[in-house]
């Protein structure tokens, strides 16, 4: 079922996009677009007739193929993304919209709906959502109540799924677009009077942050666009999901920083059997991309900063740490390091991760 979602939405995404462009489309268009076969494209062509999403514009004349259109071009999903992460029973929920104001608009009604969800944060059109497994109960209606929200979240073998109660325009969504949102597995929903009720699957991820540092040299480099540019690299890979990119200002008095000292770290979301790739592909694009000899990274699994992690990210902003005390810390909480005394940067800034970027760019705010 996964696969066939996944095909669905690129097919008709691929129709869609023709039609506006050109007005039409014929089967061919499709063949050579999506490189499949023939048979392929106008067995997928037949199906989206049927379901209506696509009617013929002119039918075959002679050597004149038929032209088809997608009926709407109206997004498919407002949901770009919908995806998760785990770490026991954690889950982080991330949405990724098409639009910031749709991104706030769920974030304050699940925020104001409680239920499942015990945080809820927004950076620009990325909605992230932390919640436990389990169950609690949740209000939903016409304002002042809230429109939408997660009253619980299960595991299903390999998938997080998501209970939503939801009314109004946010009903629709889950009746007629999350499905459509590259990450999701199915969508089951059931309509109850005004209300719709429904479960959500996607793939249960790891959670992956990559500390950077020292990777630019006096002449050139800044390690803040290495680290994006490995961002870039590594979600090419598929099974591998970009989160967010962060920079982290590390102790300013430090004697041998190139410029004001400041780390980069990554979030990804991981398929398991990913891991070792990503860390492999990590360390060979570092190695080869950085200007400094003393490059290191650092990469740790999970969700919640340990306080003794923490503690070391508090230290890299006021001490000068030996790279003994780095790889010790890293060995307590089963973070690998890879290159030289960047290791010591790159492992503070994975210590920092999670904490809001008006204390990550401010070395001087340390009380967290």
């Amino acid at each position: 079922m996964p696969g066939v979602l996944e095909h669905r939405r690129g097919y008709l995404r691929l129709m869609r996009q023709f039609t506006l462009d050109n007005g039409f489309f014929t089967v061919t268009d499709i063949q050579k677009s999506a490189g499949i076969p023939r048979s392929t494209a106008q067995d997928w062509v037949n199906r989206l007739l049927h379901e209506g999403c696509v009617l013929i514009r002119e039918e075959k004349r002679g050597r004149s193929p038929a032209r088809y259109a997608a009926i709407s071009a109206m997004p498919s999903s407002t949901c770009k993304r919908i995806f998760t992460t785990i770490d026991g029973d954690l889950v982080r929920i991330y949405h990724d919209c098409m639009s910031g104001a749709c991104a706030a608009f769920c974030g304050y009604h699940h925020a104001l709906a409680g239920g499942a969800l015990t945080n809820v944060e927004r950076d620009g059109t990325l909605l992230a959502e932390s919640a436990r497994i389990g169950m609690k109960e949740i209000n939903v209606g016409l304002a002042p109540l809230p429109a939408v929200g997660v009253y619980g979240v299960s595991r299903d073998g390999d998938a997080i799924v998501q209970h939503l109660h939801s009314i109004g325009g946010p009903a629709y969504s889950l009746s007629d677009m999350m499905a459509k949102a590259d990450g999701v597995l199915r969508v089951e929903p059931r309509h109850e009077g005004n209300l719709v009720k429904g479960k959500v699957w996607t793939r249960a991820l790891m959670q992956v942050t990559i500390g950077v540092d020292d990777t630019d040299s006096p002449g050139g480099g800044a390690t803040f666009a290495l680290a994006l540019a490995l961002l870039n690299h590594v979600t090419g890979i598929k099974g591998i999901l970009p989160i967010s990119h962060h920079i982290a200002m590390l102790n300013p008095s430090v004697f041998n920083k190139t410029a004001g000292n400041s780390s980069s770290f990554i979030e990804l979301a991981v398929m398991p059997d990913k891991y070792d790739l990503l860390v492999e592909r990590t360390r060979r694009f570092v190695a080869d991309e950085a200007l400094s000899k003393e490059w290191g990274i650092a990469v740790r699994c999970g969700l919640v900063v340990p306080p003794g992690l923490r503690e070391y990210g508090r230290m890299a902003r006021t001490q000068v740490i030996a790279r003994t005390v780095a790889e010790a810390t890293a060995e307590r909480f089963g973070i690998t390091l890879y290159g030289g005394n960047g290791v010591i940067g790159a492992l503070g800034a994975v210590a920092l991760s999670g904490l809001p970027n008006e204390v990550l760019l401010d070395p001087s705010r340390n009380e967290f």
